[in-house]
């Protein structure tokens, strides 16, 4: 169930920051013709931190309609809260989604223990036939479930079979390997991360839950395909061609203040919102407390985009013929960008 890409997908949203179906429609619709495995609604990526409970579980379930049995949905049910964590998750269990997300609690920072003791064994155990995948992220949520407790889940409830892993640690990630044994599923949560996790013996990831899958579901779809096959000369082909793209989960500028320089980062999924929208995919804004890119991040989005088309054009083709673009124009003509940055 867990091989191959899984796409973190983007909540669209109108200007008035109200979700637009019509456009999550498309996007799904893209995903499914694209050959995905899977879909996950309302992730990071999605912007679960800004929509309410009501809206989560109305995006989880728009979603499940839609993909029926084309490809499964992940709900992303996970929250710093035990309680609001398990009604998702029985919302997610009722209309039939194949598997939720549970996100480390993010900002109280329970130990890893904590972690498996009073949040994800609860709901494994209160759930038994839904697929329940622990999501380590520990730059977002300030705390870690550690492999150990991970292996302790793993090896006591069946429906725990797969971890997204986002730490950016290799030799935790190998550990969780090595403790959970061949047959447990590692999916990449890092897109600049995913082809080293597939290949390393050690790790022997199984796919990814991917963030540039919005964009080019196909080709992250084919890279998994091709390491897995042993196809490696295809694999380096498509993770060389991918790059550009990987480089803009998050993006980094200089910015000057009236007191000085300041860094800015612009992260997930501000930036991957911003293509989309050159791209012509119709996604909206960020709700607050997410805004803009700086004209000089606009400027870095523009041009890995730019070079993907020049360099790997049949990257984002699919784009092009699903939502009947013309990217010669959209990534040229200043007026598809126009207000997208704060300058």
């Amino acid at each position: 169930m867990y091989e191959g890409c899984s796409t973190a997908l983007v909540t669209p949203m109108n200007e008035n920051s109200n979700i637009d179906y019509d456009n999550l429609r498309k996007l799904v619709e893209f995903q499914i013709e694209n050959g995905v495995n899977g879909i996950l609604a309302v992730g990071t990526t999605g912007e679960s931190g800004t929509l309410d409970w009501e809206e989560h579980e109305n995006v989880i379930e728009f979603i499940n309609e839609h993909t029926g049995d084309k490809c499964i949905t992940i709900g992303g049910t996970g929250s710093n809260c035990s309680e609001e964590a398990m009604e998702a998750t029985e919302h997610a269990d009722e209309i039939g989604v194949e598997a939720v997300l549970l996100v480390e609690p993010y900002y109280n920072g329970p130990s890893s223990l904590e972690i498996r003791k009073e949040y994800i064994a609860p709901i494994a155990e209160e759930f038994p036939d839904l697929g329940v995948i622990p999501y380590v992220i520990p730059g977002r949520s300030g705390t870690q479930l550690n492999p150990q407790d991970l292996a302790v889940l793993a090896k006591k409830y069946d429906n725990i079979q797969a971890v997204k892993e986002a730490s950016g640690d290799l030799e935790n990630i190998r550990t969780t390997r090595e403790l959970c044994g061949e047959d447990f599923h590692i999916l990449s949560g890092d897109d600049g991360r995913t082809f080293n996790m597939l290949t390393s013996k050690d790790i022997s990831a199984s796919g990814a839950i991917s963030v540039v899958s919005n964009v080019a579901p196909g080709t992250i779809q084919e890279m998994i395909e091709a390491v897995h096959s042993g196809d490696m000369e295809r694999a380096l082909d498509l993770r060389d061609s991918l790059k550009p793209l990987t480089e803009l989960v998050t993006v980094t500028s200089k910015e000057e203040t009236p007191h000085g320089e300041s860094l800015c980062r612009a992260r997930n999924p501000l930036p991957f919102k911003t293509l989309m929208n050159i791209l012509g995919m119709g996604v909206g804004p960020c709700r607050p407390p997410l805004g803009k890119m700086t004209s000089k991040g606009l400027e870095k989005v523009l041009e890995k985009a730019r070079e993907v088309h020049r360099e790997n054009p049949e990257i984002l083709e699919p784009v092009e013929d699903f939502f009947s673009v013309d990217l010669d124009k959209r990534l040229y003509e200043e007026r598809y960008w126009r207000g997208l940055s704060y300058d």
